[in-house]
């Protein structure tokens, strides 16, 4: 006796190449137009990461100058907000529960006191390290 042949048995052998080149394809595709997306939502998300750090390192500066009488000299940097420096008195410290942190990039913050923007200037030079530039590159400040 022969067994009826159901319109699933072709598909038990497994996919066609043809058949696997279009899913590539669509995958190829998708990935396209998704993954820029999904990167530039990272640079925006470095960014916002630098403008909290910058305005916690504000606050605590803040905070300082309220202890101290003044904000620190350019010359101690931000290091003051966690280590007492010498000869000064009234230093109710550390003004941050770590150490000072680095920008989302790897660098240093930048703090000048007297500044030219401001009381003082505090910045990042963004994802390029240097003065300028735009998007991820693009200086981020207090001011």
């Amino acid at each position: 006796m022969k067994l009826k042949q159901t319109g699933f048995a072709r598909f038990a052998n497994g996919f066609t190449l043809l058949e696997l080149l279009v899913v590539m394809v669509i995958i190829g595709m998708l990935a396209g137009f998704v993954a820029p997306k999904f990167f530039a939502q990272i640079g925006k998300s470095e960014t916002k990461t630098a403008r909290a750090q910058l305005d916690a390192l504000e606050k605590a500066l803040d905070q300082y100058r309220l202890d101290v009488g003044h904000y620190p000299a350019t010359e101690l940097g931000l290091q003051v907000l966690t280590e007492r420096p010498t000869g000064e008195a009234k230093w109710s410290g550390p003004y941050l529960k770590k150490s000072v942190p680095l920008d989302p990039w790897s660098h240093p913050y930048i703090y000048k006191f007297p500044g030219e923007h401001g009381e003082y200037d505090l910045q990042s030079y963004g994802k390029d390290g240097q003065p300028g530039g735009t998007g991820e590159a693009q200086d981020i400040v207090s001011w």
